[in-house]
């Protein structure tokens, strides 16, 4: 068995040229210094490389149909042989390539890898990480529930608030006026087609630039890059004190790439993917809509961002992001590397991670959607034998107002507490609100009549506190 084995390796590397053209390119020489903090990029490999495989096997049964997307999920998820673990293979890839990218990026960033000569790894890094995000809004839609439906719909009312180009980009997402079949199909294409056929071609770029260029070396402090002299230094300290990547650096990578897809699989055998939600129906106003976790902190920031800036912070953020991102490799290529001369390098990452992680944490704890668990508000809550406030307070959840209003422990947080409105709005005020509409908030005037609006108006009229009754009211929330 072991003669015929090297007998047909000798054979297809005969064919081939396999040692003669890919064994040097694994046993190049590296920097002898390569630690942990290297694995990062392969990793993000890995994950990508399960993405492809998994994301294979789902499209063969997969219908990329209005009226068949969401029971061939459930087919999927439920039936299908092995189902349910490649889709949480597939999910849990996913969330775990664009965290590595992420880590990757920063531990690049950190070290200063992005220095001359490295410019277009990072750019090409950069570019892959556009596509990753990409590949994961895309993916949202796919599963075609209520949750994926309405995620991809406050996503295109994001992008219409662009100036100029947002209607345009919007119509651009929906692939129409309006989210249907040319919507899913867009979303499919993209996902399956063009992301990861770009991916490939930006990822055989950025390998071989790495290869050409070398890895870059653990930085030390009081060592800047030269562009005169870094090149020569970095050809003789690899000539005499390298060591080849197989086997000498690469156990790491293949050490940590064996724990990662470990992880990936028991959390896709014993937690799964995310449930199905209902089938999309847009007569359905129960609907929680919020995106994968990696895009939860900014729609968080949208979502809890003054009405006056929003525009701004959609703009803004991703725009200042990536444009520092492509400037960086352009205004910052020579000079020191090593982080602790560069602290002004270490608080930005410091403080980014820190604004995602309370924007996440704040996304979690706080609904940034309607609550349509609400409870009908008790009579204690209400307090009035006048049948004009009592029906009006029927009203106030019947409408959905209690969804997203919160009155004296009740309802959402999504807009403004309505506990003491009766001593900040008049009567008028009031009215021209629910008629006509605000801030996310939808016009009344053709769902209410005028009996009523004016009871609605009695009860938020009701809603007067004393200063006493403020002060405890806000003691006790």
């Amino acid at each position: 068995m072991l003669r015929f084995l090297i007998h047909a390796w000798h054979t297809i590397d005969d064919r081939l040229g396999v040692r003669k053209y890919f064994l040097p390119i694994i046993q190049h020489p590296v920097p002898p210094d390569t630690n942990w903090w290297y694995v990062f990029g392969s990793a993000t490999l890995v994950t990508f490389i399960m993405q492809i495989v998994t994301g294979t096997v789902l499209a063969t049964i997969y219908v990329p149909s209005t009226a068949h997307a969401y029971d061939s999920m459930q087919f999927i998820t439920r039936d299908a042989f092995l189902g349910h673990l490649v889709r949480g293979l597939h999910y849990w890839g996913a969330s775990a390539m664009i965290l590595f990218i992420g880590i990757h990026s920063v531990r690049v960033y950190l070290m200063g890898a992005f220095k001359y000569p490295r410019e277009a790894n990072w750019l090409t890094g950069s570019v892959l990480m556009v596509l990753t995000l990409g590949m994961g809004f895309s993916g949202q839609l796919l599963p075609w529930d209520q949750n994926a439906v309405w995620s991809v719909i406050v996503g295109a009312e994001q992008a219409a608030k662009v100036p100029i180009v947002g209607t345009a980009l919007a119509r651009w997402i929906l692939a129409g006026q309006m989210l249907g079949g040319m919507t899913l199909s867009r979303f499919y294409a993209a996902h399956v087609f063009f992301f990861p056929g770009l991916m490939f071609l930006v990822l055989g770029l950025h390998l071989y630039l790495v290869i050409y260029n070398g890895i870059s070396e653990p930085p030390k402090a009081g060592r800047p890059v030269d562009l005169k002299q870094y090149r020569a230094w970095y050809e003789h300290m690899i000539k005499t004190e390298g060591v080849p990547f197989w086997p000498d650096a690469a156990w790491r990578d293949m050490v940590f790439g064996v724990l990662l897809v470990s992880t990936i699989f028991l959390l896709a055998w014993y937690v799964g993917p995310p449930a199905l939600k209902k089938p999309p129906d847009p007569t359905i106003i129960d609907a929680s809509p919020q995106p994968y976790w990696y895009f939860l902190w900014f729609f968080s920031v949208l979502a809890m961002s003054p009405h006056a800036g929003e525009t701004f912070l959609i703009i803004a953020t991703p725009s200042v992001f990536f444009i520092v991102m492509f400037l960086l490799p352009f205004i910052a290529h020579k000079g020191e590397r090593s982080p602790r001369r560069r602290p002004w390098a270490v608080a930005l990452v410091i403080m980014s991670v820190i604004i995602i992680g309370v924007f996440w944490y704040e996304a979690k704890i706080h609904p940034w959607v309607p609550d349509f668990h609400a409870q009908v508000l008790p009579q204690s809550v209400v307090n009035s034998n006048d049948p004009a406030v009592i029906h009006g307070a029927s009203l106030f959840h019947e409408r959905g107002c209690e969804f997203c209003h919160h009155v004296s422990g009740y309802g959402g947080h999504r807009g403004p507490d309505l506990t003491d409105i009766g001593n900040r709005l008049s009567s008028q005020q009031m009215m021209t609100f629910i008629m006509n509409g605000g801030y996310n908030m939808p016009p009344f005037a053709s769902l209410l009549k005028a009996n009523d609006a004016n009871d609605l108006v009695a009860f938020l009229q009701s809603r007067k506190v004393s200063g006493n009754s403020q002060a405890l009211t806000r003691t006790k929330q």
